[in-house]
């Protein structure tokens, strides 16, 4: 029963035995107590109850959201901690390298055939050895043209800044030079003389030794692994010498030996050799787009320009190539492979990097034979002056794309920067 039940209801109290009469306890009062005050402490209790379990509730919401907070700032913070790693990784990480851009069908065809350039030499030999007439369209001044267009080749595609880069490698290019027009012309009169050649022979070898390196030696250079740029700064470089080395070579070594016109060989390097590159450069830089255009058919140009100056080299003097037998083939052999041997070597000696060896022994090594082949017909009177410079032309040609291919085969180890 509740309190208030109790409060209301009657209360009979019969004492055993007690005479007195029952007595009825008032339904306003309980012991004394007000029965409207009892009904307002339990409002209040009731009131006090319900406040209670709201502000619990509330605390409780507090403490939740609280948790919340922390939960969602520890996860912000983690996330700032890992984008900031990212960030510090991705800043210390070196770039990453662009996709390479696929060759063009043209471009990896002329890659292909030049790659291909000692066996289309070797071949052009062949043919015009064993089929001269082949080649009987080449007269002295189709041998000038395919010169000037080989060089006009080379020259497209270099630039100004090009020739000031020779100057930035001063030693290197220095022994190259002293390697072309002094030790080349040297061995070639000591290998001439040691094996016998006669005096028109020995003219003829003299004079592939005082040339200018061939352009071939810069697709080899890249089959071997080795500087391309320093490849081509050299061969540049020994070809703008020509224009005064060669005539003076010759004339202070021949003079005795062959009448030679110093001043006509001045004037044909300079019509097959400087003419050509000032024009590509000139290209290059007022119309360098369309340039851009027609370098992929440079090498091809380059090679084919080759290719018909050996085949008609060897045409020319087929019969004294046969006739000539091993003294002069032996003589070639070893011009062009003693000037390898002692290009790399001596660059070793002096502490150079593999790049810069490789380099220096193909470009020691490979003459322009053609170009030797065209002054010896326009300004030499004998004619097997001329034959050295046929024979060169396959022995250089052999000697140098077996060294690429030997090179290519072993790994650069780059100790230090070129020097």
């Amino acid at each position: 029963m509740s309190i208030l039940a109790a409060c209301t209801a009657p209360v009979a109290i019969v004492g055993a035995g007690c005479p007195s009469p029952v007595r009825r306890t008032s339904s306003t009062s309980l012991r004394g107590v007000p029965l409207s005050s009892v009904q307002h402490r339990a409002n209040d209790v009731r009131r006090t109850m319900v406040a209670s379990s709201a502000v619990g509730i509330a605390l409780g919401a507090i403490r939740g959201a609280d948790r919340a907070l922390m939960v969602k700032s520890k996860a912000v913070t983690a996330r700032r901690a890992s984008v900031v790693t990212r960030a510090s990784a991705d800043a210390a990480a070196p770039a990453p390298s662009p996709a390479p851009v696929e060759k063009s069908a043209f471009k990896k065809f002329s890659s292909a055939f030049s790659t291909l350039f000692p066996v289309w030499t070797v071949m052009s030999a062949v043919v015009g050895i064993k089929a001269p007439a082949t080649f009987s369209f080449m007269q002295a001044n189709m041998y000038t043209l395919c010169l000037a267009t080989l060089m006009l080749s080379m020259g497209i595609t270099l630039t100004l800044d090009d020739f000031k880069r020779v100057f930035s490698k001063p030693d290197v290019i220095g022994i190259g030079f002293l390697a072309c027009y002094v030790m080349m012309p040297l061995t070639a009169m000591l290998v001439g003389n040691m094996v016998g050649l006669s005096g028109p022979m020995l003219a003829g070898l003299i004079l592939v030794g005082s040339i200018n390196g061939g352009q071939a030696s810069n697709l080899c250079a890249y089959i071997a692994r080795g500087d391309v740029a320093l490849s081509v700064l050299m061969t540049t470089a020994t070809t703008i010498g020509c224009i005064f080395m060669t005539p003076l070579i010759c004339k202070f070594c021949l003079g005795a030996i062959v009448d030679v016109d110093a001043i006509g060989m001045a004037i044909s390097t300079i019509q097959v050799v400087l003419l050509p590159i000032v024009l590509g450069v000139t290209l290059n830089k007022y119309v360098p787009k369309a340039c851009r255009a027609v370098e992929p058919a440079c090498p091809i140009i380059g090679v084919l320009m080759t290719i018909i100056l050996v085949g008609a080299s060897v045409a020319t003097c087929a019969e004294p190539i046969l006739n000539a037998g091993l003294k002069l083939q032996f003589a070639a052999f070893l011009l062009h492979a003693i000037g390898g041997a002692v290009g790399y070597w001596v660059m070793r000696a002096l502490g150079y990097e593999e790049t810069v060896c490789r380099t220096t022994a193909i470009e020691t090594s490979m003459k322009s034979s053609a170009f030797g082949f065209l002054l010896a017909t326009l300004h030499f009177p004998e004619f097997l002056v001329r034959v050295p410079s046929a024979v060169s032309v396959v022995w250089m040609a052999v000697l140098g794309s077996s060294m690429a291919v030997f090179w290519r085969m072993i790994p650069v180890k780059k100790d230090r920067e070129t020097a």
